[in-house]
């Protein structure tokens, strides 16, 4: 693990691979980045995983304010903290975001950015579309199935979770079957990465709504691959398409 300091805000990243750089930004906002660890990956780009602020061994932001465009720019930090004129960035998920907010804010930076099932909005609209599709996986369970009811309890007492890490990584090794295409087929094959899930949890975190659909435009990226087989974690459920697409599109940038 490495840190910078930046206006006395400790930012932790770790190193490992070697090749062209690509920051790896987790989602979240809290999720420690471990079960984003892409070893296949690491054989030919030098992945920088970032402790986003908020996370793991990075500082808490004393004002709560965890906008897109400060996740951006404490990334941003990053790449300069290592010298790097041009970076591939990798967000997953709620890094995804941040990874288009990236994209916008310093293309100057970018040799490509890869949004890893992100979204160009957080906002009400995302819950109502969460709560749609949890209940159309409990539909789909049979009757009386033990992990549809699991998922629903976990969504319905989300919240009202207290300000605790172990309540919400609680709730979230609960939901985590809902994020997945199969997860009764994939489950003996993760033994060791359930427990890479971590999250820190800040109180003092304010609600971040954000929305860049109107700028996508401004982006452009000329690759678009589905996983049609893969939940929220392509990168575990359809390995060899997803590690293949990314050094595609390393390789051509």
């Amino acid at each position: 693990m490495s840190e910078l300091s930046v206006g006395g805000v400790k930012v932790s990243y770790h190193v490992a691979g070697s090749g062209p750089v690509c920051l790896v930004h987790s989602g979240g906002p809290g999720i420690h980045y471990d079960y984003l660890r892409m070893p296949e990956l690491e054989q030919q780009l030098t992945m920088v995983y970032i402790e986003p602020v908020g996370t793991g061994a990075s500082d808490l932001l004393a004002d709560g304010d965890y906008s897109m465009p400060r996740y951006a720019y404490y990334a941003e930090q990053v790449a300069r903290h290592l010298g790097e004129e041009k970076v591939l960035f990798l967000g997953h998920s709620h890094g995804g975001f941040v990874a288009l907010q990236f994209a916008l804010d310093y293309p100057e930076r970018l040799r490509g950015v890869i949004v890893y099932d992100g979204m160009a909005f957080n906002g009400p609209e995302l819950g109502e579309e969460a709560g749609r599709q949890v209940a159309a996986y409990v539909a789909r369970r049979p009757a009386g199935d033990a992990l549809a009811a699991q998922v629903q309890a976990a969504w319905d007492e989300d919240s009202d979770l207290p300000d605790s890490r172990e309540a919400h990584l609680d709730s979230l090794r609960r939901l985590l079957p809902v994020y997945f295409k199969d997860f009764e087929e994939i489950s003996p094959r993760l033994t060791s990465w359930f427990p890479t899930m971590d999250i820190t949890i800040d109180p003092q975190r304010q609600p971040a709504l954000w929305d860049v659909r109107d700028r996508l435009g401004e982006i452009a990226v000329p690759e678009l691959v589905v996983l049609a087989d893969s939940g929220h974690f392509g990168h575990l459920e359809e390995p060899e398409q997803f590690f293949g697409a990314v050094l595609r599109f390393a390789a051509a940038h």
